[in-house]
């Protein structure tokens, strides 16, 4: 084959057209409806074969039709209009301006890092949830006006595409994105690409980085598959989540080692680093190995210095999600990159140990990222338990109710996920503010006053636009297949625009069970055939290449809709997308969801949906378990965990039967006079009303800066740029106190020989404690108390701190306290001794806690 020269054809737009690339190329036209609906007039049926990419739209559309268009009047005042909403927004005072810029270093940023970012599906770089999550935090970042910036992977094929053959089993295709039709653009400096260069086994490999504008956020994508690397090597971002275990850690090494050097080719100089899932914990080595040649740290130092600004969020309890190598793997990558550093393979090993000193046990990305983190969190309540629950063995001998991983919930970025329509009827009854100030929750309280009819008109549009959509993709998905005339003719009249439309759009992983609703096939047709109250189910979803189980629920669904007591009334869309969720979410009645409990970490599509006024039907998991009362919507079980899966099948199936036939379907179809459901559109303005202001991304990313951020990036600013002494200070208290822990001991603990006091008195208590080379000003001594349980431990404890009273003798000291007894019952107490400085971002170090 010939050596093909290269070079790059761009769109060739009258002068009047020009703007178009200015919003083409920011990313901010997929949340504004009205540049949206611009870019579709450019050509409507271009925009839906090209995947609604604007790019790929101005790089196809005939010269003629843009001269057309360039002649058009109402054209172009469209377009000046979109252009100066765009300006507006990118000049426009911001939450972050107004309330925190005065607390932050001028110039410094916030990096955060995500193997998938899902912004819309013409950029197709993500895969579900975790993407779709990451996306929707560069949107409320740009909203609120952070100083950020993402970094990813710019992947030639993205994740799959699904379609399904004629026995409804899931086939996969992975069509090539040419990066150059995508809203991308590829940094540069002097027409020459910018590159990083990463030290791999036997070679070093290359990647370009490429920025989208997300609003006012750049997000940085590398790419290896250029001409400097070998074939092999320009696979390593083809795929997302594709290939073995060396192409996996070949993506996190790229994405945390490479996007850390994204910043020294760019000039950058980001503070702050924010890790979403454990893929890119190795930049957190990149980190260290920098901090030790710019600022003359040793590890240790590095490590203080590394830690005190990083944010770990970790997204699932499920094995699969918390990625492990095998040691020999893990040697064999990491030994180029710290060759010119003073970094020990060996010592690297003990950070993503739970158990530092076992040789045996895999590394593990989550716990390195928890050992390198500052602020760590689980993005539902009940996730933030079940992680400190999961990882309580890092810091062993913790209660695990005082593991330091918090918790911030997951939201969605709200104009991203509403329709139109409902945006209009917003901008109506509760004017601009939740557009313009974001970080306003108070407005979404005149939901109230929208009128019953205009709200449930409104819905009922959606409903049928989504059936529409649905017939039309049905038919698609049909010819492809080589359907029959009958077939075809079945899906043109699949659906009723009126019957009432659950949805069910997710992974197919098996812990979300999406064939639940299927356990009892004769008692769903008795619900699904009722003339006077129809009901009917749409599906949609993809199972990973390597999860037949999965693939096995797809199947199941598909054969049982051709069941003749189904046609027409359950569907199954292909290929579940960005463009296909936004349908189901805005047109749907009831969204279900029904994992096994506590799997599903959050369920941020059941946010979307109530953003729309559909209501959830969901087993109190994740973000549900938090929210969930009767005013909101209905739930599955009582929170209830099985340890024998096949009977939590059978009880929460026959549950899940049970609130349709007596709870929701009655309720949908209890109409007034007028034709409305007043009873159900009080629930949808409920669910509204409680659930948008609290599960939106402008809310997350208020918190992650104010939780994390803010203090953290002060913490940087203070502690490694202007006084550098402290982190080494730190480090060197540290190897102090983890010398001398061995040595403490508890002399004697007296109490108060009264029994049994009185609620609202305290009870005394003295401890001498031996510390040998530490001193009191190195470590906390405290009581830890709290009400006993049967098996005498003490679940949700609480801790006060002692005074030190004195020197004993040399190494020896004398502490008191007195503990409140604020309530009747079995208590209990015990002396609990923990590390004191005062620059530590948390008191619990892994290994060093001493109980009496």
């Amino acid at each position: 084959m010939p050596e093909y020269r290269k070079f790059i054809v761009e769109p060739s737009l009258p002068e009047k057209l020009k703007p178009l690339e200015d919003i083409a190329y920011n990313l901010w036209w997929t949340w504004n409806h009205d540049a949206v609906n611009l870019l579709r007039r450019i050509d409507s049926d271009l925009w839906d074969s090209c995947n609604h990419n604007p790019v790929k739209v101005l790089g196809t559309a005939t010269q003629e039709r843009l001269r057309e268009l360039a002649e058009d009047d109402g054209f172009l005042t469209h377009l000046e209009t979109v252009l100066i909403s765009l300006e507006e927004y990118l000049k426009a005072d911001t939450w972050f301006k107004e309330k925190h810029l005065q607390k932050w270093s001028k110039d410094t940023k916030i990096a955060y890092f995500s193997l998938e970012f899902g912004i819309d599906e013409c950029l197709p770089i993500y895969s579900g949830g975790l993407g779709v999550l990451a996306g929707d935090h560069l949107k409320s970042a740009s909203d609120l006006g952070l100083p950020l910036v993402g970094i990813g992977l710019a992947y030639s094929h993205g994740y799959f595409t699904q379609y399904l053959n004629p026995d409804g089993w899931q086939q996969e295709k992975y069509p090539e994105n040419s990066l150059y039709l995508l809203p991308l653009k590829r940094e540069e400096k002097d027409r020459i690409p910018v590159k990083v260069e990463i030290p791999f086994p036997g070679r070093n490999v290359y990647a370009h980085i490429w920025k989208a504008e997300v609003g006012r956020i750049p997000l940085y994508l590398l790419d290896t598959n250029i001409q400097e690397n070998s074939p092999e090597d320009r696979q390593i971002t083809s795929q997302l989540y594709g290939g073995d275990r060396e192409m996996r850690i070949q993506q996190e090494i790229l994405l945390g080692i490479g996007g850390i050097k994204i910043f020294e080719a760019l000039g950058l100089n980001p503070t702050v680093f924010h890790m979403n899932e454990g893929h890119s914990a190795f930049l957190g080595v990149e980190r260290i190995a920098h901090l030790m040649k710019k600022h003359g740290f040793d590890f240790f130092e590095a490590k203080e210095a590394c830690r005190v600004s990083t944010v770990f969020t970790t997204h699932t309890p499920v094995p699969a999600g918390n990625e492990l190598f095998e040691k020999s793997m893990l040697k064999r990558y990491m030994e180029p990159l710290l060759r010119e550093t003073r970094l020990d393979v060996d010592r690297l090993l003990t950070l993503g140990r739970i158990n530092p000193e076992d040789h045996n046990e895999p590394f593990g990305m989550t716990v390195l990222a928890l050992r390198l983190s500052a602020g760590n969190n689980g993005v539902s309540k009940l996730h933030g338990k079940i992680s400190r629950q999961m990882w309580h063995n890092i810091w062993p001998g913790l209660p695990v109710s005082h593991v330091p991983i918090r918790s911030i919930t997951n939201g969605i970025h709200i104009r991203t996920w509403v329709s139109e329509e409902l945006k209009n009827l917003y901008e109506r009854y509760l004017g601009t503010k939740w557009i313009t100030k974001p970080g306003d929750d108070t407005i979404w309280k005149k939901i109230a006053a929208i009128p019953d009819a205009e709200l449930w008109r409104m819905h009922e549009r959606r409903r049928e636009r989504l059936v529409a959509f649905s017939r039309k993709r049905l038919l698609e998905q049909l010819k492809k297949r080589g359907a029959s005339d009958s077939e075809m003719q079945q899906a043109e009249e699949s659906l009723n625009p009126e019957a009432l439309t659950i949805g069910f759009g997710r992974r197919f992983a098996t812990y979300k069970r999406g064939t639940l609703i299927l356990s009892d096939l004769k008692r769903l047709e008795k619900i699904l055939e009722n003339k006077e109250r129809p009901v009917q189910i749409i599906f949609a979803g993809k199972a990973h290449p390597a999860d037949t189980e999965g693939k096995n629920f797809i199947k199941k669904i598909v054969h049982t809709a051709r069941e003749m007591g189904f046609l027409r009334k359950i569907i199954f869309l292909e290929n579940y997308d960005i463009d296909i969720a936004r349908y189901m979410v805005q047109g749907c009645d009831i969204w279900l969801n029904n994992p096994r409990r506590p799997l599903e970490a959050s369920g941020t599509s059941g946010m979307k949906a109530a953003a729309n006024g559909v209501l959830n039907l969901s087993v109190l998991d994740g973000w549900w378990d938090e929210i969930y009362s009767h005013e909101n919507g209905w739930a599955i079980g009582a929170g209830e965990e099985y340890k024998d899966e096949a009977i939590q099948d059978s009880i929460e199936g026959r549950n899940l039967y049970e609130i349709l036939e007596k709870d929701i379907i009655p309720l949908f179809y209890t109409r007034g006079t007028d034709g409305l459901p007043r009873g159900w559109i009080g629930k949808m303005k409920s669910a509204m009303m409680n659930l948008i202001p609290i599960f939106n991304t402008n809310r997350m990313v208020r918190e992650y800066t104010e939780k994390f951020y803010l203090d953290l990036g002060r913490r940087w600013h203070e502690q490694v740029e202007q006084q550098p002494e402290i982190i080494k200070s730190l480090a060197a208290w540290k190897h102090k106190l983890k010398n001398g822990w061995p040595h403490i001991k508890i002399l004697e603990i007296k109490e108060d020989s009264f029994l049994h006091p009185a609620v609202g008195n305290l009870k005394p208590v003295e401890v001498k404690v031996r510390l040998g080379d530490l001193t009191p000003d190195d470590i906390v001594v405290e009581c830890y108390y709290g009400n006993l349980d049967s098996n005498g431990e003490i679940n949700e404890g609480k801790s006060i701190a002692m005074t030190c009273e004195g020197e004993i003798e040399k190494g020896s000291y004398h502490f008191k306290g007195s503990i409140p007894c604020d309530s009747a019952g079995l208590h209990g107490f015990a002396i609990r001794i923990l590390p004191y400085h005062k620059n530590m971002v948390t008191p619990y170090i892994p290994g060093l806690i001493f109980w009496g």
